[in-house]
């Protein structure tokens, strides 16, 4: 086994367990809610193949959703963001100069690449998960201020995450 998967494996484990266990009951007033588990999706290889990003990106997402009771509203957002992510990295990147074990992270990135990369999966993944969940378009308004709350939430705890772990980039 390569050290990568082991790895994956690990922070796979580690960031569901976060998530059920920490973050489910964390809130503010049902406005902003953290889910810091999409980390696993954004940390992935950047080269990873496509039907591995997906399977990955649904069993995290099924995951989540047998802990909140959520009848696969986590595993359609996730795979959402695994599309959303495919094409970002695809517009953003030259696949090229990266190795098959790059993972996309602060230290190997920069801030500010890591920032858009974040930030844009992040509000995708949010829209679609509060948007399937609550269906309808009266509280449109409601689910925009809880997607861009929850987006920011989220965002600042994937940074302390990523500081806490930060990596220089190998010149």
């Amino acid at each position: 086994m390569s050290n990568i998967f082991i790895l994956n494996l690990a922070r796979f484990a580690i960031l569901i367990l976060i998530q059920v266990f920490l973050l489910q009951n964390v809130g503010y007033y049902n406005l902003s809610t953290p889910f810091l588990y999409i980390l696993i999706i954004l940390l992935l290889p950047i080269k990873i193949p496509h039907w591995l990003l997906f399977v990955s990106s649904f069993a995290s997402g099924l995951i989540i959703d047998i802990f909140y009771d959520t009848l696969g509203l986590h595993a359609t957002a996730c795979t959402v963001m695994a599309l959303a992510r495919i094409v970002f990295i695809s517009v953003t990147l030259q696949q090229e100069k990266y190795e098959n074990n790059q993972t996309p992270s602060l230290g190997a990135m920069g801030f500010r690449w890591f920032f858009f990369y974040t930030a844009t999966l992040t509000f995708f993944h949010h829209t679609v998960l509060f948007l399937f969940e609550t269906f309808r378009f009266s509280d449109l308004l409601y689910t925009l201020l809880r997607t861009v709350s929850s987006s920011i939430f989220t965002i600042v705890l994937i940074f302390i995450y990523e500081y806490i772990f930060f990596h220089k980039k190998v010149r």
